[in-house]
């Protein structure tokens, strides 16, 4: 039963690593491209939060804890109540822990270009912007970020 605990909190903390939606975090195959700057300024700035979708870890890990937990009461039918018990309530509430880290704040930005086009771009809230900022929007074709 140890082994299986450990198991199940490796992958629970292997599922706690997640992509980052950041202008500061450049995953490794957007660094050595050309990218192109646009310059504008900050017309609003929204709070939103950025969620990343389940990857079942935590329910799995959750249901497995709880019905390890379970499987340490009682005996007979009562231990298999237990058990089962357990499982869904390990699974739910390890469901909603991992919900819980997945979802981090990000914000909305919009931002009028010097060429007078109205753009959005929603990051993680790294670096605070606000209305009348003058900022740049990086781009490579497929992700832009929004920077000072």
């Amino acid at each position: 039963m140890k082994a299986v605990a450990s198991f199940v909190l490796a992958g629970l903390l292997a599922g706690c690593a997640l992509p980052q939606q950041s202008a500061s975090v450049y995953p490794y195959y957007q660094t050595l491209n050309e990218q192109s700057i646009r310059t504008g300024t900050v017309e609003s700035v929204r709070n939103v939060t950025i969620e990343t979708p389940p990857t079942g870890v935590g329910a799995v890990g959750g249901a497995a804890l709880g019905g390890a937990a379970g499987s340490a009461i009682g005996g007979g039918s009562g231990q298999t109540a237990a058990i089962i018990a357990g499982l869904l309530a390990g699974g739910l509430l390890g469901q909603h822990i991992e919900s819980g880290v997945n979802n981090r704040p990000g914000l909305e930005i919009t931002v009028r270009l010097d060429s007078g086009e109205l753009r959005a771009v929603t990051q993680a809230a790294d670096e605070m912007f606000r209305p009348g900022d003058r900022v740049r929007l990086v781009s490579n074709g497929y992700v832009t970020r929004v920077t000072h």
